[in-house]
């Protein structure tokens, strides 16, 4: 029976493995948009100052974001009628993808709702328990954390406090874990120790609360775990607690394929199996600090690959951090919210110690010195670390020296770069370019920029791309022309890279680029204006000057360069005037890549001008349904011998350069 039982979980095993690998590879980018209504009823609400998000189950999930106040609750049924459409991908390569965040949680849909009608208040018991839980923490102070800590619920923890715990390195003592399953269990099984089938009320509970804090992947995970551990002890079967952990991973990706996509299910996945390989090694240490300070190195080791392929950055002093804060949540923080949701007199005094808990971590956060960019890893990278770290815990510590050369490599990865790529990032209403030279030197030409989302395209677009990339500093900013689009990002890049010069174009200098100079005179950034040749290594840029005009867009930095045999040309927001007068002036021909003047308005882009360069390649940075109408038909009729990528269509566009031979990859919504 043992024998049957066990060659069961290996064919189970197996059969997830290959249905999760032939789901992600063949996972289909197909965008589709229709109209209808649906009557579903609400099973998630997430109240922000801004916006709600609902999800709501008819027969499958969706989720509707709206705009405005709501009065609904968990568990009315609500008719929805609006636009329904799939998820974007990310359209800047390596970053966040929302689409499959969505389809971790079961969802592929989401509603822009036009009119949404209250059919039926909530009748479920269920739910009507969650709704007086949720309300009753509502009621205080320390609510945010409170549904934290007891509910998973970390959408009301201010996102500059999130990504600093996550900068850290201890935004998982935030997330449900086993640790919080523990002490849950504790706390049942001291009220029904006397009870039979205590067993089965502490099951029964654990069931509820994945309800309550509707259904967290990692929680999943502990329940399933403990479920397993208990079956196998039962029936005797001798399944070692690893090939539980393994077995537990792969039932639930059987059951969603793209869990694997969820950071919090790697985290929680990768760490629990480490430390339970190394259990022999903790049980032989004698002191609590000792254990903790190696099972906080364990699971810093084994998170690294994880953190730099979602957040390209690591914090060494996360360990020491760990050793700080593990006992401080674990033994007061975490007790304490259940003890407070149950006395809410002491409110006041979970508040302090939370404050507290944000303050300390506030000033850490500070000390840039112990983080480190590391770019996005390649998979052939991943698995030689996490073999190499598994040789080093499970047979002989010298493996760590294979361990060690793996990282090492990894960090110094762009030293050993040979091939030099040109970005056009998707910055919506804007442009900006990136270069990456062999052995990572970079040049950034303009910023984008946003009045309506003045900072995240810098902080969710730019710098997680370079940092990916394992960027840390930028050779030369250069700004094409004073507009915002251009460079309204600029400020945040100088507070965020290592920045060696920074070219402004001819002119004098408005009032935004007056505001960038005073950053860069404070942090002692030399700048220049209207140069007229630029050397990086053995690349040469030049500017195409002709003579100052009565207007920014006109006085752009033209920038033309030849790399590797390749010819680029960046137009910023030059007109159809200067276009003339740079071909009167200079002798340009046989150009391979355009980065379209002016977002393919109608006032660049002169049909003569565009004859005359003879383009293989036209790069049009757009905003996605824009109120200019850019781009201009007109435009696009100059430009039908070449081949045109469009930001808003194409996404991200990298033209790359390996052995005098160019490639094109975009970066598809």
């Amino acid at each position: 029976m043992k024998k049957i039982i066990r060659t069961l979980i290996i064919v189970l095993c197996i059969i997830s493995f290959l249905k999760t690998m032939f789901n992600c590879i063949n996972y289909k980018n197909v965008q589709k948009e229709y109209k209808k209504s649906i009557l579903g009823t609400i099973v998630y609400i997430d109240k922000k100052s801004n916006k709600s998000i609902i999800d709501i189950k008819e027969k499958k999930k969706y989720r509707i974001i709206i705009y405005d106040n709501i009065n609904y609750k968990l568990g009315d049924k609500i008719l929805v009628e609006g636009k329904f459409y799939t998820p974007s991908n990310n359209t800047v390569f390596n970053i966040f993808n929302y689409r499959k965040y969505l389809l971790s949680k079961n969802i592929d849909t989401i509603i822009n709702p036009y009119k949404i009608e209250l059919i039926e208040k909530n009748k479920n018991i269920f739910f009507k328990l969650k709704n007086i839980i949720d309300e009753h923490i509502n009621d205080y102070k320390s609510s945010s954390y409170l549904k934290a800590f007891l509910l998973g619920d970390l959408g009301n923890i201010k996102e500059d406090i999130k990504e600093n715990y996550q900068s850290i390195g201890i935004s998982h003592l935030m997330a449900i874990s086993g640790m919080h399953v523990s002490i849950i269990i504790l706390i049942i099984n001291f009220f029904v120790k006397k009870s039979k089938n205590k067993n089965t009320i502490v099951f029964l509970f654990l069931v509820f609360y994945l309800f309550l804090t509707n259904y967290s992947i990692s929680l999943k995970r502990v329940i399933l775990f403990i479920l397993l551990k208990h079956l196998n002890n039962k029936l005797n079967l001798n399944i070692s607690s690893i090939m539980i952990h393994i077995l537990t991973v792969f039932i639930l990706l059987l059951i969603n394929s793209f869990y694997i996509y969820n950071v919090g299910f790697l985290f929680s996945t990768i760490i629990t199996f480490f430390i339970i390989l190394s259990r022999n090694i903790i049980k032989r240490l004698n002191s609590y600090i000792k254990k903790l300070a190696v099972i906080s190195l364990i699971s810093f080791l084994s998170s690294i690959p994880i953190l730099t392929l979602n957040f390209f950055k690591i914090n060494l002093a996360s360990v020491f951090f760990n050793i700080l804060f593990v006992p401080f949540i674990s033994f007061i923080v975490f007790p304490l919210s259940i003890i407070t949701f149950i006395f809410p007199f002491l409110d006041s005094v979970f508040f302090f110690f939370i404050t507290l808990l944000e303050n300390i971590t506030l000033i850490l956060g500070r000390l840039n010195i112990f983080n480190i960019v590391i770019s996005k890893p390649t998979f052939i990278f991943i698995i030689l670390y996490y073999i190499s770290l598994f040789l080093a815990i499970k047979l002989d510590k010298r493996f760590i020296i294979i361990f060690v050369i793996v990282f090492i490599l990894n960090i110094n990865s762009n030293f050993f770069r040979n091939n030099l790529e040109i970005t056009f990032l998707d910055v919506g209403q804007g442009d900006c370019s990136i270069i990456i030279l062999p052995k990572g030197k970079t040049i950034l030409i303009d910023t984008g920029g946003s009045y309506n989302d003045e900072g995240k395209i810098s902080k969710n677009k730019i710098i997680p791309y370079l940092n990916s990339n394992g960027i840390s500093s930028i050779e030369y900013l250069i700004i094409t022309h004073g507009d915002f689009d251009h460079m309204g990002e600029a400020i945040n890049l100088v507070n965020n890279f290592k920045i060696e010069k920074v070219i402004f174009n001819c002119g004098e200098f408005n009032d935004l680029e007056k505001e960038l100079i005073k950053i860069l005179n404070k942090k002692k950034i030399p700048y220049y204006s209207c140069v007229k040749e630029l050397y990086v290594d053995s690349n040469k840029l030049y500017f195409l000057q002709t003579k100052e005009y009565d207007n920014e867009n006109d006085n752009s930095n033209v920038i033309y360069t030849d790399i590797d045999g390749y010819k680029f040309m960046f137009m910023g927001d030059a007109g159809i005037e200067k276009e003339k007068d740079i071909l009167k002036k200079y002798n340009i021909s046989n150009v391979d890549v355009l980065k379209v003047g002016h977002h393919g308005s109608k006032t660049s882009s002169g049909e003569s001008f565009i004859k005359e360069i003879n383009l293989n390649y036209s790069i049009i940075s757009v905003g996605k349904n824009n109120r200019y109408g850019h781009p201009n038909k007109e435009v696009l009729n100059n430009l039908e011998s070449s081949n045109v990528y469009r930001t808003d269509i194409d996404g991200s566009i990298m033209f790359k350069i390996k052995n005098s031979k160019l490639s094109i990859e975009t970066c598809t919504p």
